[in-house]
């Protein structure tokens, strides 16, 4: 491949929902750039993009892929994302590093719940969609667009339309350079006359681009809306480009993936006038008392990348990464800013879905692969300058909520499950694993039920390591009901010295956590120095509580008398009395406490009535509702909820909401728990103890 500049470099992703055709739609570049010489299918498991063996047996993508290719003198840096919403994370990824996001949207259903959240996820970055599946018989075009402007407004505009969908007359109309086309089964265009019956439609078409594209200056502006002349081909061609690296349009282009129609279109405006890295040139850094400021990148001067992306296996790792300074040669000795410690780019190549192809350098703005960094990870900056003055600013990840305990099919796994985790961790920064040893389980954390399901089969696929799925423990706790006196004695003899100890203490319940010790013995009855060995039998006792095995919190003991022997007491007899005290001090006199925490969930205002029905149902008690500050239209609900009834509600919740709703939900405190609750708890504690 040829050495490209900044200037001709065209970073995009594809992005939308799921099945609406992103992948179909890479094959297709690659396949008319001739990077490949056959056209694959998703279903057939055989496309560039869609090589993960997760892919293959899934027909999805369940992660993002970048491939390269070379198009009218421009190097175009295409990734392909997930779009079911469990892999948001790989979404988030891409689009930290491309500069245009293209919306794919099927010609049929029209945009969907993930192209509303795609478009969310995309901010302020250029964007622009393609239609596609304009060969199915009940592609309906204009019907689609409309849609379109009325969920993201006037600033969507028509480009490149078809008429006649899904008939054998099909064609398409390019309204910047007011020519009309049909394609032939390799996707060449040949030239045609527009159908006279869709003179008026293309008539209302080329209103609205120029309404669109004279937002982009003040000169087209007066013309367009006040003179209401037409915009001449080239003013629109020059409006095109500044609204595309601006961002203040997003065009529309049509076509199918499937026959190739209009993927040449997109690709030639892709290369002319979608945004370089020269367009947009400015990034945040962090500073490490997280002060942002905002740099300008170059060219020249120092070589900065930033890691964007880990894929992890058994025989390494390969990290993604963008150059956002300077240019990046091999061999080249980078620090990184984020553990201080050097790397060696000993290897740089450049991909096409799994297809590496070494190269001695990457310029600013290009995106490239190296491997076998020891000490770096996603979201790492590596510099040639150790005094950068911050990192660049990170991939900001979802909090993964949904939690399955592991239950290792072989005795003896767990240690490869560990070691299988923590390189799954490297490469997908919305898992999170926990070792709970008060539950005595490894618990996964993902954002979906297909999510956690993928981790899974990739710790068979990659690490030999096969395991089941259950639900989690919760972690309950135990209290004291009521104050209560009572004697604990412990006394043994067996020849010789035997053991003595006698305690006499008071529990109540108190405020903190732990264990709030006193005594107020009088005359020597318990010798000060046992005093500490009493303290510790307590503090032992109190891991395992007498009602269903779960420590005890909040109890407060005062040692008020008590007995010793000048022989057979001991520290450890003292001990055992504790014991003995703790174990009849909470008899029949404990209550069983649930974790609670705080949920905060952002919904559309329409599904309200809803989710507040569902929360009464989990015994949520709502704490309060408020517009969202950030998103229009939408609801943030707080509710004070049992983690028991949180297990599942991230895939319940999306149900709901269609994929709408977020939410977020931490520990805020232990509670009494209700009768039937805790009927149920003890009872299972018996039947594990009874198994055991």
């Amino acid at each position: 491949m040829a050495k490209y500049t900044s200037d001709k470099i065209r970073n995009i992703c594809l992005l939308g929902h799921g099945g609406d055709g992103k992948t179909s739609l890479a094959e297709s570049m690659l396949y008319l750039s001739k990077v490949t010489d056959r056209l694959g299918k998703t279903v057939d498991g055989n496309t560039v993009m869609d090589f993960d063996p997760e892919e293959i047996r899934r027909t999805i993508s369940v992660s993002a892929s970048l491939a390269n290719f070379e198009w009218n003198g421009a190097k175009i840096n295409l990734v392909d994302t997930p779009g079911t919403f469990d892999f948001v994370g790989e979404v988030r990824q891409a689009l930290r590093v491309v500069g245009t996001a293209v919306l794919v949207v099927d010609g049929k259903s029209g945009p969907k719940v993930g192209t509303e959240l795609c478009w969310d996820l995309a901010g302020k970055l250029p964007k622009a969609f393609f239609v596609n599946k304009m060969d199915d018989e009940n592609a309906n075009f204009e019907r689609v667009f409309g849609q379109l402007r009325d969920l993201f407004g006037n600033t969507v505009c028509p480009v490149f339309v078809p008429y006649h969908e899904g008939k054998a007359d099909m064609g398409f109309y390019n309204l910047l350079t007011e020519e009309a086309f049909t394609f032939d089964k390799s996707g060449k265009p040949n030239p045609a006359s527009l159908p006279a019956d869709m003179n008026d439609t293309v008539e209302q078409y080329k209103k609205m681009l120029d309404e669109s594209l004279a937002e982009t200056s003040d000169e087209l502006i007066e013309k367009v809306l006040f003179n209401e002349e037409a915009l001449t081909i080239d003013e629109k061609t020059t409006a095109m480009n500044a609204g595309l690296i601006s961002g203040t349009i997003a065009p529309v282009f049509s076509g199918s993936a499937f026959t190739l129609a209009g993927v040449r279109t997109l690709m030639n405006v892709i290369a002319a006038s979608f945004s370089s890295p020269s367009d947009r040139h400015d990034e945040t850094l962090i500073d490490s008392e997280g002060n942002k400021k905002t740099v300008s990148s170059s060219e020249t001067g120092d070589t900065s990348i930033f890691v964007f992306k880990t894929v992890a296996d058994q025989f390494g790792k390969k990290s993604y990464f963008k150059v956002l300074n300077g240019s990046l040669k091999k061999d080249t000795v980078l620090t990184n800013l984020s553990t201080g410690q050097t790397e060696k780019i000993a290897r740089i190549v450049t991909m096409a879905g799994k297809k590496e192809t070494d190269v001695d350098e990457l310029c600013f703005g290009d995106i490239g692969v190296t491997v076998k960094l020891t000490n770096t990870n996603t979201n790492n900056t590596l510099s040639t300058n150790a005094a950068l003055g911050g990192t660049y600013a990170p991939v900001e990840f979802p909090t993964p909520y949904l939690s399955m305990a592991l239950v290792p099919k072989a005795k003896g796994d767990e240690d490869k499950i560990s070691s299988g985790i923590s390189k799954l961790l490297e490469e997908d920064l919305t898992v999170k694993y926990v070792n709970n040893a008060e539950t005595k389980q490894m618990c996964l954390y993902g954002l979906g039920d297909m999510h956690l399901d993928v981790i899974v089969s990739k710790l068979k696929n990659r690490f030999g390591t096969s395991v089941d799925l259950a639900t989690p423990k919760v972690a309950y706790r135990e209290t004291i009901k009521r104050p209560k006196s009572v004697q604990g004695k412990h006394k043994k003899q067996s020849g010789g010295h035997g053991q003595y100890g006698d305690v006499k203490i008071e529990f109540s319940r108190h405020d903190e956590d732990g264990l709030v010790f006193t005594e107020t013995v009088v005359g020597g009855a318990v010798p000060k120095n046992f005093f500490p060995a009493i303290e510790k039998g307590l503090q032992e006792s109190m891991q395992k509580g007498v009602l269903a095995g779960y420590p005890v919190i909040g109890l407060k003991a005062n040692l008020f008398d008590g007995s010793y022997h000048d022989v057979d007491s001991s520290e450890m007899s003292f001990k055992l009395a504790a014991n003995l005290a703790f174990k009849e001090g909470l008899k029949d006199n404990s209550v069983l406490l649930e974790p609670v925490g705080m949920l905060k969930v952002l919904i559309p205002d329409n599904m309200m009535g809803d989710i507040i029905g569902d929360l009464n149902k989990r015994r949520g008690r709502i704490a309060g509702t408020d517009q969202s500050p950030d998103r229009k239209g939408y609801t943030v609900v707080e509710a004070e909820v049992p983690t028991a009834e949180m297990s599942t509600y991230a895939i319940q919740l999306r149900a709901m909401t269609q994929g709408r709703g977020t939410y977020t939900f931490e520990f805020l405190r232990y509670e009494e728990a209700p009768s039937n609750i805790v009927q149920k708890v003890v009872e299972e504690a018996k039947k594990n103890a009874s198994d055991e």
